[in-house]
């Protein structure tokens, strides 16, 4: 039986940069990381929640990815999260929308081009009536 999604993975340039955008901008932790049987750097791990996980894969590209794959993130206050990146340095992509399904939104773009979806879900929207 599936229980949720565990992670996703994203290919990245710079560790560090990415690092830096994820854990202290973002506010996630980094977990743990995993090397090839060669010694040589692989995954790292950054933990969003209790078992939700994003893996950071070395030798990724810096274009710019098509928004459609892409990462959500589920907020609280949509209004609260954009001005605490804003404070942080990050740009938004697209200023808060009420979507089609009535959810509010905001896009960001992280270092390697990655697109990030910032969600406050709305109590009639069509994800909380499904």
């Amino acid at each position: 039986m599936i229980k949720g999604i565990n992670h996703v993975g994203l290919k990245v340039v710079d560790m560090e940069r990415s690092l830096d955008f994820y854990c202290h901008k973002l506010g996630f932790k980094k977990a743990f990381e995993l090397k090839q049987t060669n010694g040589e750097p692989w995954i790292v791990y950054v933990k969003v929640a209790e078992g939700c996980f994003i893996e950071l894969f070395y030798h990724g590209s810096e274009s710019v990815k098509e928004r459609e794959n892409h990462i959500c993130f589920e907020v609280e206050d949509i209004h609260e999260t954009a001005e605490s990146l804003k404070k942080k340095g990050v740009t938004l992509a697209a200023e808060i929308t009420q979507g089609m399904s009535l959810n509010y939104q905001f896009w960001v773009v992280d270092p390697d081009g990655n697109w990030i979806e910032f969600m406050e879900m709305h109590p009639d929207s069509l994800h909380m009536r499904s």
